[in-house]
């Protein structure tokens, strides 16, 4: 298996969540859609493998990066997402009430937000899919970036998600939040009215989580979990800093994700205070993932370096 530094730490990072799921999962006594989530393995390892074998062979080495890094987005995706319910039910008080009035202070109401994106039903339903639009971005990023050749762009790209999502849910762990909709009631009209990702049943769902925690995990039934900081606007900041610099795709990224601020408020259930906090989360995980890959990269340089003069002198 050949593997750049990068992605052995990707790697390893699923390998251990992974361990520490299967543990968790036994101890809790959690029931688990073995089916389910093996489907999604398998995606995720299918598409690991012919990257490798993309690599191994040297057909492209522009398909492999795009492929093994593909894989790598979609297993630790997998595992992140079940390590995040295995805190449930939470063990620290939730501080939405602090957000709450964080959110008084500037005027910022959700029901509110929600109620006027119902009444301009066209509104609604296009932040609706800008919401959605998240996760298929980094997913088209991963491949432009791997398929332009351009690995380390791609390598600073899947450490930064890494580390994002895993300091985002360990923030969560000590802090939870869980956004309006846990406490706010919608009236019944809104959802006829447009598309919810985040609706009243949403809502419930949370609140019967918080205190009850969870009993039987699916890929098909898997919630958002973490109000603050918003990892919805981490992937968006992600998505624009990411992304190639040419005329077409930025045509495209950038007004999609200048909208999703307001996506995420309306569609997402979100305090005021989640948006920020994701773009500060994106701002100090971008520059500590630059800094650890420079060190992954030169610790990688001179392992090679070690390696060609053993090389050289058991040759001689």
């Amino acid at each position: 298996m050949r593997l750049f530094a990068a992605e052995r730490f990707v790697l390893g990072i699923i390998a251990i969540l992974f361990v520490v799921d299967a543990v968790l999962i036994a101890a809790k006594g959690i029931q688990f859609d073995y089916a389910g989530y093996l489907l999604c393995v398998l995606a995720g390892v299918g598409v690991f493998i012919l990257g490798q074998v993309y690599r191994t062979t040297g057909r492209d080495l522009r398909i492999a990066a795009a492929l093994i890094s593909g894989g790598l987005f979609i297993l630790f995706t997998l595992v992140a997402s079940v390590f995040n319910y295995m805190f449930l039910p939470v063990a620290f008080p939730a501080v939405d009430h602090m957000l709450f009035s964080v959110d008084a202070a500037f005027g910022y109401s959700w029901t509110g937000i929600v109620l006027w994106a119902a009444a301009h039903p066209w509104i609604g339903t296009g932040l609706f899919f800008v919401y959605a639009s998240s996760l298929p971005q980094l997913l088209v990023i991963v491949l432009t970036l791997g398929f332009t050749g351009n690995e380390r762009m791609l390598h600073h790209f899947l450490v930064t998600g890494v580390l994002g999502a895993f300091a985002c849910i360990v923030f969560w762990i000590f802090l939870p939040t869980f956004g309006p909709s846990a406490y706010v009631q919608l009236p019944q009209w809104v959802s006829q009215a447009i598309p919810l990702a985040v609706d009243n049943t949403y809502g419930q769902e949370l609140n019967r989580l918080i205190t009850e925690g969870v009993v039987y995990l699916s890929p098909k039934n898997v919630l958002g979990l973490i109000g603050f900081p918003s990892f919805h606007i981490f992937m968006a900041a992600m998505s624009v800093w990411f992304i190639p610099r040419h005329w077409a795709v930025m045509a495209v990224i950038l007004p999609i994700n200048l909208l999703m601020p307001l996506a995420v408020l309306v569609q997402g259930g979100h305090h005021l205070s989640d948006v920020f906090g994701g773009l500060a989360a994106f701002v100090v995980i971008c520059a500590a993932s630059a800094r650890l890959l420079n060190w992954l990269s030169a610790r990688e340089r001179m392992e090679e370096a070690a390696a060609s003069r053993v090389q050289i002198v058991a040759a001689e």
